[in-house]
């Protein structure tokens, strides 16, 4: 049952409009009065001429050109599948779910062994993403490490088109890699101007928290604005450590950030498709580990959703990982409360399905587990249908008291709209004994095997993949250091 909202499904609101409003205007008062330092000439230029104070790569935004930038972004943005469909339409509190990136260790779901990712492990993930279905969109998942350092992203993205035709959320390392990829995708879907009408992928860029904009992020915000592709701009801050540790002090910090990469972005082209959203994790000063799974985590990512909401624009978020070292009871913990959270908040795009050891480890089984969450949550979220054959009033009195519904013809046909599980285990004890005593661990390596073995990827065509694999070889001369 995938993304069906009901008038009567559950809203959730976790701060009041005057609590949002003080976020809002503060984070805007901090962008006049303390500013940020931006080190992109072309932004500096356009800010100057736009009417914020400069001096040097010091700047102070004016309110006014906040909300003049709020209201030129759409409050909507449409990403397609690669064969030209429209997969996600990310606008009010529909949620749509996806992998994270570049994780530098995978765990074989095969061996349990932790190790770097090669190329094979990035296709069989992406070929895993296609055949879930409840995984919206992919990211990379692993950074992989048997090409040279600077093609990683462009190959990956490689991989992924010809192993799952989902939408994307990808990454760039500069401006160069991230026009070679949208070269790529253009050849993809026929062109740039299709490319444009019609986007596979959102891209992932961040500014560098406290309040600076560094070259290559500014780089490729504005890549994206003049070719008018999305982009989320996230800060990745770190409570405690490069944002304040308050929750509140790290929404408002992570707005500001936001709202002055927006600014830049629709200097650049007014009216670009831009995806709010930002994750503030709570360094543990124990371990001292962004622990981007606990409770203020997940608190601090909901208030930026709702600032989102507030500004009728499409919101970026996090969900499905968790700090543990390997695929336990507190990966599943973890995982699925963020998920939760995630879907009651409404938050669009959500990544990082999958992450363990707060995202140096990626895992397929707990991707599988975490596919399992998302349907239950889209289940709930789907709400009590008020039709008269659901609400069985007829039923109710032909069965009458002290009657039993099993043998009831409407049962038979509307038990199987209940939400089915996949990897959740309904068996009685007895039973389970006799399929194995299989945990849910061991129930997600089997979907695994059974994806890898029957799923087929819609393919690409050969003149597409050779013109995929030529741009490969022109982007490797280019980039790669001899």
């Amino acid at each position: 049952m995938t993304n069906v909202y009901s008038p009567y499904a559950p809203q959730f609101s976790l701060m009041p409009k005057n609590a949002l409003e003080e976020i809002h205007w503060n984070s805007c008062r901090l962008l006049e009065t303390v500013g940020v330092n931006v080190f992109n000439t072309e932004a500096l230029n356009l800010l100057k001429d736009a009417g914020a104070l400069v001096k040097g790569n010091h700047v102070r935004i004016p309110t006014g050109l906040v909300e003049w930038a709020l209201k030129a972004a759409p409050s909507r943005i449409t990403v397609y599948d690669r064969l030209g469909n429209p997969k996600m339409y990310l606008e009010g509190t529909k949620s749509y779910f996806g992998t994270g990136s570049d994780c530098p260790n995978i765990i074989d779901h095969q061996t349990g062994i932790r190790r770097k990712p090669v190329r094979e492990d990035i296709a069989l993930s992406a070929k895993l993403c296609d055949g879930l279905p409840n995984i919206d969109f992919l990211m990379s998942m692993g950074l992989i490490t048997d090409v040279p350092e600077e093609m990683a992203y462009l190959e990956q993205f490689n991989i992924m088109v010809n192993n799952s035709s989902k939408p994307m959320t990808i990454i760039a390392a500069d401006g160069k890699c991230l026009e070679y990829t949208i070269e790529m995708a253009s050849l993809l879907v026929g062109g740039q101007d299709e490319l444009s009408n019609k986007p596979i992928f959102v891209l992932y860029d961040e500014p560098s928290s406290p309040l600076q904009h560094s070259d290559t992020a500014v780089e490729k915000l504005l890549i994206m604005a003049e070719k008018r592709l999305p982009t989320n701009y996230s800060p990745g801050a770190m409570a405690g450590a490069t944002c304040p540790v308050t929750p509140a002090g790290a929404v408002i910090q992570a707005v500001s950030e936001i709202l002055s990469g927006l600014v830049m972005h629709q200097l650049k082209n007014p009216g670009a498709p831009f995806v709010f959203g930002a994750g503030m994790s709570p360094m543990d000063m124990g371990s001292m580990q962004p622990t981007y799974c606990a409770p203020e985590a997940m608190l601090t990512q909901a208030a930026v959703c709702q600032l989102a909401q507030y500004h009728n624009l499409p919101s970026w978020g996090f969900a499905g990982c968790s700090g543990s070292k390997t695929v336990d009871e507190q990966a599943a913990l973890e995982a699925g409360s963020f998920v939760f959270m995630a879907g009651i908040m409404g938050s669009n795009l959500v990544h990082d399905l999958g992450y363990l050891e707060f995202g140096l480890t990626f895992s397929n089984e707990l991707l599988v587990i975490c596919n399992e969450a998302v349907g239950q949550v889209r289940r709930i979220l789907g709400g009590v249908h008020m039709t008269p054959d659901q609400m069985a009033i007829d039923v109710i009195e032909k069965v009458g008291p002290g009657g039993n519904y099993l043998g009831h013809e409407h049962t038979f046909n509307n038990f199987r709209r209940n939400w089915q599980p996949d990897v959740t285990d309904r068996r009685s004890y007895e039973q389970w004994v006799d399929k194995g005593s299989t945990t849910m661990r061991q129930r997600a390596k089997d979907k695994i095997e059974h994806i890898i073995d029957t799923h087929t990827v819609a393919p690409l065509d050969d003149k597409t993949r050779q013109g995929l694999l030529d741009i490969l070889r022109e982007a490797e001369k280019d980039m790669v250091k001899k």
